[in-house]
């Protein structure tokens, strides 16, 4: 049986190797798969026989070696990681981190070129889009304009299939057509007050703008401080204006709770139960702190003495002074009563005549005055009692001609000269 044992390599004359005093860096060995070997021997020198401590698998070390790449450690100088299982690569040096790099640049490159496909699948759709929703919104439109020629065509099926009289359908289009005329003349009248709001908005508008233009103007005239006093109290207003929006958004989302929470509580009686609870408490305590303040408040019962004997005496002062005031003025208000009822009296002696002729047409005025003011009232009144004589003076006639006519016809039957002369007399009367 043949031994697959090969003989060892020849070594050359120089067990120090080619001169190097260091091992290789990692980044000089191409050949994977290439285990180091421990020699035990200290750093700088290399194994006898094995052209400086590495011997590759079918190449040559190269002579480029820098120190300056040598992995250093707190122990000292270390060899190259290598894997641990697998047929995958042991050393990981530059060229494998290299290699991921390049691997994981084109991923991401496929991926930006993904990306951007659909971007500009998505500009495209979005494009097309618009063309669509005009095209949908015509469609929509055939679409009701069908539907309500589908609708009247329903209609007349079942009125013919319901042997409907011609005057009953006329008489429905009449009715649906003065209908749509009332609801067209109700959509024109909408219409121009539409039109008129908006110019008066538009109006507003350019008010507005004019206005804004003269402030403005206004602010540009002013001095610098007067500026920088304007823009701090504009800025200060917008901030004050977003915290009032902010607090407007705070209070209709806390009305909107209290109202959800009013309708829980209205539907649940134990809720209600506790609700009555909390406040009995919460009036409870407001009194038991109300009690503890007037506690605290209060000294002891001498000091409390003082301060009550204190407040009556500037109560009693005050109501002195107070009494002095009054007597001072109710003093004054009768000396100058006084002084009045001498000046009137002065007076009625100086225009005695005067004053006399004066009352007369003060009385006159008074009488005249009461005579316009009642004269309409009277005017009724005496007009009401024209025709009410003069209802009764028809009454009368139509009652004496009535006689009269009794009489004549009496006379020309009995041809009495008496009755005749009795009515001569009543009609001379």
């Amino acid at each position: 049986m043949a031994s697959n044992h090969k003989p060892p390599t020849a070594r050359p004359a120089s067990r120090g190797g080619i001169g190097l005093t260091t091992r290789p860096s990692s980044s000089l060995l191409r050949t994977p798969a290439v285990a180091r070997v421990g020699t035990g021997m200290p750093p700088g020198t290399s194994r006898p026989g094995t052209r400086g401590g590495l011997l590759g698998t079918g190449g040559v070390l190269s002579s480029h070696i820098k120190v300056a790449d040598r992995p250093v450690t707190q122990q000292g100088l270390s060899g190259m990681k290598t894997g641990v299982k697998g047929p995958q690569r042991q050393i990981m040096d530059k060229s494998y981190y290299l290699g991921l790099l390049r691997s994981k640049i084109s991923e991401l490159a496929t991926e930006i070129n993904k990306l951007q496909k659909e971007i500009e699948m998505y500009n495209q759709e979005n494009s097309v889009y618009l063309s669509y929703e005009k095209r949908a919104e015509t469609l929509a439109g055939e679409i009701k304009e069908f539907q309500g020629q589908l609708a009247d065509y329903n209609m007349l099926v079942d009125k013919l299939n319901t042997n409907t009289d011609m005057e009953e359908v006329m008489s429905d289009y009449n009715m649906l057509k003065t209908q749509n005329d009332r609801e067209a003349q109700s959509i024109d009248i909408i219409f121009t007050e539409r039109q008129a709001k908006e110019k008066l908005i538009q109006a507003v508008e350019e008010d507005i703008e004019r206005e804004k233009q003269v402030a403005d103007d206004i602010i540009k005239n002013m001095s610098q401080e007067n500026q920088a006093k304007y823009m701090e109290m504009k800025a200060t207003n917008e901030k004050l204006l977003q915290e009032l929006d902010a607090q407007q958004q705070e209070l209709d989302g806390l009305n909107i709770k209290e109202d959800t929470l009013g309708c829980e509580i209205a539907h649940s009686q134990v809720k209600q139960e506790a609700v009555q609870m909390y406040e009995k408490l919460h009036g409870l305590e407001e009194h038991r702190d109300q009690m503890i303040a007037e506690d605290k408040s209060m000294g002891s019962p001498q000091e409390e003495r003082e301060r009550l004997l204190k407040q009556v005496k500037e109560d009693n002062q005050e109501i002195a002074s107070m009494e002095r005031q009054l007597t001072e003025i109710k003093e004054k208000i009768n000396h100058f009563n006084d002084v009045i009822r001498r000046l009137e009296m002065d007076l009625e002696e100086h225009q005695g005549e005067k004053n006399l002729k004066y009352k007369e047409l003060k009385k006159r005025e008074e009488s005249m005055d009461n005579f316009l003011e009642t004269f309409e009232e009277m005017k009724t009144q005496e007009l009401e009692r024209k025709a009410q004589i003069e209802a009764n003076i028809v009454v009368l006639l139509e009652h004496s001609s009535r006689i009269v006519k009794d009489c004549e016809w009496t006379c020309r039957k009995w041809n009495c000269w008496r009755v005749r002369w009795l009515m001569n007399r009543l009609l001379s009367k």
